[in-house]
């Protein structure tokens, strides 16, 4: 008898490395299989109600869950599974500093030092929408408009701010810890008081297939969070 199809996870970009490894946890512990897809969450959210063949959602931002929610489109109003970190991220050889007050990313636009700085648009992707509100915090925003270079997701906004693209960017936490990432650059944590909370919510899509239901599940057992916290995700207390 064939197999069944695998169960579809859409997750945002900022979940790549952590989602990845617990994905191959569950799969090598239940034998069933996940199809994962990443990108914005505001872009998952429109190809969700667009009709895309998705079971289990996992946004950066809950506000997206709800709409869906709102529309019927989902089994219930989901689970919050995680509290993303923004902060800035520099390339080895970056005329920046990684430091999480952005003094010398002032410094930089005041001496000329910055050509092209990286975030993910904040029109759809969640980490974008708290990287600019962390630059409005700053003071800085208003400057920054023309030197900024805007990744579909925040997952390429890392590229951007790690390829020579850019002279750094502001990412999530997530991506820079990643070994291939943190060896070639350097990260400062913004403080959270900075901007609004990365409110993280997943939830099942209706109709959603057995392996999806036990996907769900899986994300809040300890060996799940385990591996989110090692990424730099915190484990919500509500």
């Amino acid at each position: 008898m064939a197999a069944p199809p695998p169960a579809t996870v859409a997750a945002a970009s900022d979940l790549k490395f952590a989602v990845e490894e617990v994905a191959a946890q569950f799969e090598k512990q239940t034998g069933q299989r996940l199809r994962l897809v990443f990108g914005s969450s505001g872009n998952l959210h429109a190809q969700i109600v667009q009709g895309a063949p998705f079971h289990l959602y996992m946004s950066a931002d809950e506000d997206f869950v709800f709409r869906l929610a709102d529309a019927g489109l989902t089994a219930d109003r989901g689970r919050l599974y995680a509290v993303g970190r923004i902060g800035i991220l520099v390339p080895a050889g970056s005329p920046l500093r990684a430091d999480g007050e952005l003094e010398d990313l002032a410094a930089a636009l005041q001496d000329g030092r910055l050509r092209k700085f990286a975030i993910a648009n904040p029109e759809h992707a969640p980490y974008g929408m708290r990287a600019r509100e962390a630059l409005q915090h700053a003071g800085l925003w208003p400057a920054l408009q023309g030197r900024l270079v805007l990744g579909e997701n925040v997952s390429q906004a890392a590229q951007f701010a790690t390829s020579g693209a850019a002279q750094g960017g502001i990412v999530a936490q997530s991506l820079a810890l990643a070994p291939a990432v943190a060896q070639r650059s350097s990260f400062g944590l913004i403080p959270e008081s900075w901007h609004r909370p990365l409110r993280q919510r997943m939830v099942l899509l209706k109709n959603a297939p057995a392996a999806a239901v036990a996907f769900y599940g899986h994300l809040s057992t300890p060996a799940a969070r385990a591996v989110m916290q090692r990424h730099g995700f915190a484990m919500p207390r509500d």
